[in-house]
């Protein structure tokens, strides 16, 4: 599972997804079965100035459903951030639509491995089993540490889907062609190697579904 725009103001995030879609558009191998998720916070995004939060104005990836959510997102989001409205976890887990959408595919589709496209910080962040590449492209591998309620630690901690999150460059520009292609290629190799062979019938899945990347 593929997931871009988790955050509305991390333009590169969604931008990326849409480039490497239209490359598994072009490139059917059923290597990998896929569930592709461009822009998971529409609303954060399609404002005359996007932001990182939904309609809400709630951080999506501090909503999900984690142990003690109720004490530790709150105790962090005042203690740590200074009730940063931009990293409010909502009233309760999972209160928003998009992530109560998102925790419904991922236990839906089962996903071997989840990637999530984010930015700026410009490395690899990694939660979960399994072993996560130490470089993909020119981002390395920088682990940033598990937030309440956050996506990472949702699946990868708590549910054992390895979650690897790549933070772009830039929010606002696209890393280049050469780069773009780079971490591609990375990560496609690195799910060679780390997610189990499934061969999908060409009936069962559509062509964004059926192509050369993470399952």
């Amino acid at each position: 599972m593929m997931i871009g725009g988790i955050h509305g103001d991390e333009y590169s995030s969604v931008s990326i997804v849409f480039k490497w879609m239209d490359k598994l558009e072009k490139n059917h191998s059923g290597l990998f079965h896929w569930r592709v998720v461009p822009l998971l916070n529409p609303d954060g995004l399609l404002q005359r100035k996007s932001k990182r939060t939904n309609a809400n104005g709630v951080d999506l990836n501090r909503n999900f459903l984690t142990d003690y959510w109720y004490q530790r997102s709150r105790h962090y989001w005042v203690s740590r951030t200074g009730r940063n409205q931009r990293r409010y976890p909502g009233p309760h887990p999972l209160s928003e639509p998009e992530s109560r959408w998102l925790a419904g595919e991922i236990a839906a589709f089962k996903p071997d491995v989840i990637v999530a496209i984010h930015a700026p910080y410009g490395v690899l962040d990694f939660d979960g089993p399994k072993n996560p590449p130490k470089q993909l492209g020119n981002l390395h591998l920088n682990l940033l540490g598990t937030y309440p309620g956050s996506l990472g630690n949702y699946a990868g901690v708590e549910r054992d889907i390895p979650v690897l999150t790549i933070e772009l460059p830039h929010a606002g520009i696209m890393p280049s062609k050469k780069q773009s292609r780079a971490i591609w290629g990375d990560l496609i190799s690195w799910l060679k190697r780390n997610t189990p062979r499934k061969v999908v019938p060409a009936q069962l899945a559509t062509p964004l579904l059926q192509e050369e990347g993470p399952s």
